[in-house]
């Protein structure tokens, strides 16, 4: 049995005691205080059980599993007391999600069939992680591959809000970074029922008629729409539904949910403007200076780190190569039109498999040009296994 269990007390008596019942059983760790489980967490998780004292000096219980829900939300949460009241319990388990609530002293037989039990739930909850996992990876890579097939321009544009909102969410140290990192990315997604030429006005800036307009304004609810029957994305769905307007608070979801969905609506938002601006030719800096201005509710970190990241990577140098020479990782620099004056691959995009693919067919129908503007990492970086 591989999972590990943490055990949470402030009696020492206590945690050699529980050593000694599950030596053989579990594997067993310890912690005196909640400031050292959240320690032992970070350094040594994950656990797949904490099972906390309810009752301890400057970290109870109930305040130590909450904060085990956000930084180890996989981790099962079993609190053990010696105080059997039942406010204690609706608190422990609705503010920490608890899977069992247990009295001390709890006898030898009924805390291993509680341990057992959540060692089960936890493989339970690791299956259906991975399952979904697969799943959405497969999901988003299908979609992401429709859209830059019938809409280079969108794509393009989706592939440098996704490396903006990578960059502002490590800056801002929030949890399931991949959610808000596929907002960005599907962001463009309703663009797949536009014309292209009409994307294509909306980027050079020239003013499209009502009903056009009123069209491409349309496109955030119908990527919700499309992405709302995929399971666990209902929250990304909301998050791009409201990219181009201030995200209200609505749904019946936890507060912290809602918090984090508005969080990710308001900094794709954020992210769009930003390119909108690059787009028109502001300088990065001014960019930044401008939204700050505009958005005086918003974490000033966020445009900071707008400012630090370019989409067109500053560890990059630019290079003109063949089709043939294409390899994955590089950007292309500049727009690919077909003979027809039809755009088939949008500056800025990342070569992939697919896309080179892609490339390579036109070349062979004579129907791209020859060579191609990219950039690729500068050589200290390629010393590193970076291919060229």
């Amino acid at each position: 049995m591989d999972e590990k269990i943490l055990f949470v007390d402030d009696e020492a008596a206590a945690l050699e005691g529980y050593k000694r019942l599950f030596r053989t059983e579990f594997k067993i760790d310890t912690a005196n205080s909640g400031k050292s489980a959240l320690s032992t967490l970070s350094q040594q998780g994950p656990y797949a059980v904490v099972v906390s004292d309810m009752k301890m000096p400057e970290m109870d219980g109930i305040q130590l599993l909450t904060r085990v829900k956000t930084v180890a939300p996989e981790t099962i949460r079993i609190m053990l007391t010696g105080q059997a009241g039942l406010e204690a319990a609706i608190e422990a388990v609705n503010e920490g999600n608890i899977f069992r609530f247990l009295t001390k002293p709890a006898n030898k037989e009924i805390l291993a069939k509680t341990l057992t039990a959540a060692l089960v739930q936890y493989r339970l909850v690791i299956a259906e992680k991975e399952l979904l996992e697969k799943t959405l990876r497969a999901s988003i890579h299908v979609l992401t591959e429709v859209l830059s097939l019938v809409n280079p321009a969108a794509f393009s544009r989706a592939t440098r809000l996704r490396r903006y909102m990578s960059h502002v969410v490590k800056t801002l140290g929030l949890g399931n970074p991949w959610r808000f990192e596929v907002a960005a990315m599907m962001s463009q997604l309703g663009c797949v029922v536009l014309d292209p030429e009409t994307i294509k006005a909306v980027f050079a800036g020239r003013e499209l008629p009502a009903e056009e307009q009123a069209r491409y304004d349309s496109h955030p609810l119908i990527a919700r729409d499309l992405l709302a029957n995929i399971p666990r994305m209902e929250p990304i769905a909301w998050m791009i539904a409201h990219q181009n307007q201030p995200a209200p608070v609505e749904g019946d979801v936890s507060d912290r949910e809602m918090a984090d969905m508005r969080q990710g609506a308001e900094i794709l938002r954020a992210t769009i403007a930003f390119d909108d601006l690059l787009r028109k030719g502001v300088s990065r800096t001014e960019a930044g200076t401008r939204l700050a201005r505009q958005r005086r509710d918003l974490d000033s970190r966020i445009f900071y780190a707008l400012v630090e990241l370019d989409p067109g990577r500053d560890d990059a140098e630019i290079r003109t190569c063949t089709v043939d020479e294409l390899a994955t990782g590089m950007m292309l620099e500049e727009d690919i039109y077909a003979k027809d004056g039809s755009l088939i691959v949008a500056k800025g995009q990342e070569v992939t498999e697919p896309l080179k693919l892609k490339l390579r067919t036109f070349h062979d129908k004579d129907a791209v040009k020859t060579t191609l503007r990219v950039t690729v990492s500068k050589p200290s970086a390629l010393a590193a296994g970076a291919k060229v």
